[in-house]
Formats: structure tokens, sequence, C-alpha cells
């Protein structure tokens, strides 16, 4: 059974950072593009960012560039997100996603909610 548990959310001043980390079970990171959407209340889902671990790619959406990172450390099956300067705008809860590509995706966490304070 595939599971993802995603954490590291929680309350922060703008410009502040946080950590979140999606660690997987019951599959290989390897095996599929993981990543992280959010949703904000009143507005569609939108993909943050995702690494595709066997080939090393990368995506980041136009609004978090240069601002979060995304990392993978396969000996613990865990992705993380380092998010930095965040913003007002970055308050959503943030789900961890495998298969990121597929619409929708197969597999999802429970979702971290990230609240940046003006």
């Amino acid at each position: 059974e595939v599971q993802l548990v995603d954490s590291g959310g929680g309350l922060v001043q703008a410009g502040g950072s946080l950590r979140l980390s999606c660690t997987a079970s019951g599959l290989s990171l390897d095996d599929y593009a993981i990543g992280w959407f959010r949703q904000a209340p009143g507005k569609e889902r939108e993909g943050v960012s995702c690494i595709q671990t066997l080939d090393g790619r990368i995506y980041y959406a136009d609004s978090v560039k240069g601002r979060f990172t995304i990392s993978a450390d396969n000996a613990k099956n865990t992705v993380y997100l380092q998010m930095t300067n965040l913003k007002p705008e970055d308050t959503a809860v943030y789900y961890c996603a495998a298969d990121w590509y597929t619409d929708p995706p197969d597999y999802w966490g429970q979702g971290t909610q990230v609240t940046v304070s003006s």
C-alpha cells in the first residue's frame, strides 16, 4: 500500500522560512515524480514543485522560482520542499503527491497547512 505522509507546515511571518517533508512508503522515489500542490481557500489547486529522482528533472511554478527548493533523500524515501522568503500569498494547504504529472495524481498526502502572516 502506498502512503505519503507530509509534514512541516506552520505559521510564519512574511519573509520567513519553512521546510516541508513528504515521506513515502510502498514506493520508491525513483518510481514516480513526487512533489507538492497547494490550494488556498476559494482558489484552484496549483502545482508548486516536483522532482523526478531517476533523471534529476525538477519543476517549479513561476510563483515560487528562486524562493523554494525541492530535494530528495532516497535513503529516507523522503522529498523536501525548502520554502524561503515566504509571502502571504503562499498561504495554503500543501499536499504531497506522487505520479505528479498525472491529472489527478494517483497518490496524495494528507496535507499540511502553511500560513504566512503579513
